[in-house]
């Protein structure tokens, strides 16, 4: 693998200017979200753009647009998109969300983010990689609220959190009667608490459909079938 660039089976994507590299986070919320019916999609944060072109390869009916407030992620994921085969249906925009979502006009059926949420942690002594992945730039109450603006009638905003953050994040978007439909616990290994957490919401209420997923089993690099199945049509490494 060249340095900085990360190959997957329809696509490649380079990532060394991006301030947060291409990641299990990315290929999981990519490849879980719901893209059926989806004509226009929104990619918060887009990054490298890696969820953008996954969902461009997933759903061949959808325009796509990705909006990410690093300069120099932001034309890196523009040269990932116009180098994937689905470079004429995805546009990336150099801009911070608040601003976006408050000046474009656009609904959107489907809306993702995989967003700067390690509110806790130290901050990192690079600008970019600070901004990546702090929430300050963007917190969940904004990010809520932006997605309300956004989001059509019958649209679908999926999104991974780490456990801690999502009864937060669930709280906001409740004040803006969007509603967890669908939720899954991302676990590294069986014997291990989940750490991240998939969620969909809608503006129907209704029960949350809730599952668990397990990345890899007994030892380092065997992954479970379920793993294997979400992420088999973007990994290189499996073969199928």
């Amino acid at each position: 693998m060249a340095a900085g660039v990360f190959r997957f089976k329809r696509f490649n994507i380079k990532h060394d200017r991006c301030a947060m590299k291409v990641g299990t986070d990315g290929v999981l919320l990519g490849a879980w979200c719901n893209v059926d019916g989806a004509r226009r999609v929104l990619d918060i944060g887009t990054g490298s753009g890696l969820i953008a072109v996954m969902i461009a390869q997933r759903n061949p009916l959808c325009l796509i647009e990705g909006v990410e407030i690093d300069r120099a992620s932001h034309e890196q994921a523009a040269q990932n998109a116009a180098g994937s085969p689905w470079g004429d249906r995805i546009d990336i925009y150099h801009a911070c969300f608040n601003g976006f979502s408050k000046s474009n006009e656009h609904k959107y059926d489907l809306i993702v983010s995989n967003p700067p949420f390690f509110r806790n942690s130290l901050a990192s002594p690079l600008p970019s990689r600070t901004t990546a992945r702090h929430s300050g730039s963007l917190s969940t109450g904004r990010l809520a609220e932006g997605v309300d603006r956004m989001l059509s009638a019958g649209g679908r905003f999926s999104i991974i959190l780490p456990v801690p953050e999502s009864s937060k994040f669930i709280k906001e978007a409740g004040l803006r009667e969007l509603h967890c439909r669908r939720a899954t616990r991302v676990k590294p290994n069986p014997g291990k608490p989940p750490k991240r957490i998939l969620m969909e919401f809608t503006r129907h209420p209704g029960k949350t459909e809730e599952s668990d997923l397990v990345i890899e089993l007994d030892r380092r690099h065997k992954y479970s079938d379920e793993f294997k199945k979400l992420t088999g049509d973007f990994y290189l490494y499996f073969l199928h």
